[in-house]
């Protein structure tokens, strides 16, 4: 796990692009405080990466409301990655790259399994689907954040939650 301020972790653009096609990295001048880390495929280690990463947005100044929506989306998509991606197994890692500032989370969650469809997870909020185990998770995820990625190879999901100027929520919290 590596943490730096102001700097491009391996992987990320050089030109202050978070890799997902924004051109300014939706940090507007403020440099992003980085984590980075390199996770087992078990669920029982990554709630202190999980917790290194709420206490930095608390520090930067998010509200409680907002940290238990990305706290919900950052659990959801290590755990999905770990469970479904990996299938646990102890051979996979599951990488993680985060920025972070007052007004921005994004999140890269990248794990070394087969890949999905997103659109082909059952929408468990649809009448037929209500008592189907699975699609909770990405539920939430799209829920909790302002935008969600998957890569084209359906390994990796790319999250963000945009706080409006002077700290203050969209009127919903929904994502997309």
């Amino acid at each position: 796990m590596s943490t730096n301020k102001g700097s491009t972790n391996k992987g990320s653009a050089q030109d202050g692009s978070t890799g997902d096609g924004s051109t300014d990295g939706g940090f507007a001048g403020n440099e992003p405080y980085c984590i980075s880390g390199e996770l087992a495929s078990s669920l029982s280690v990554y709630h202190d990466f999980v917790q290194q990463i709420l206490e930095k947005l608390q520090e930067l100044g998010w509200d409680d409301k907002t940290l238990f929506g990305v706290h919900m989306a950052l659990e959801e998509s290590i755990s999905n990655a770990i469970r479904h991606g990996n299938r646990e197994d102890p051979k996979k890692k599951v990488q993680v790259e985060c920025q972070l500032s007052a007004t921005r989370f994004w999140v890269k969650v990248c794990d070394e399994g087969e890949g999905y469809e997103p659109d082909a997870v059952p929408d468990c909020r649809s009448q037929e689907n209500l008592e189907v185990p699975g699609g909770r998770g990405l539920a939430l995820i799209r829920a909790y954040m302002t935008s969600v990625k998957h890569s084209e190879c359906g390994c990796c999901v790319m999250m963000e939650k945009l706080l409006e100027v002077g700290g203050s929520q969209p009127s919903d919290g929904a994502g997309e």
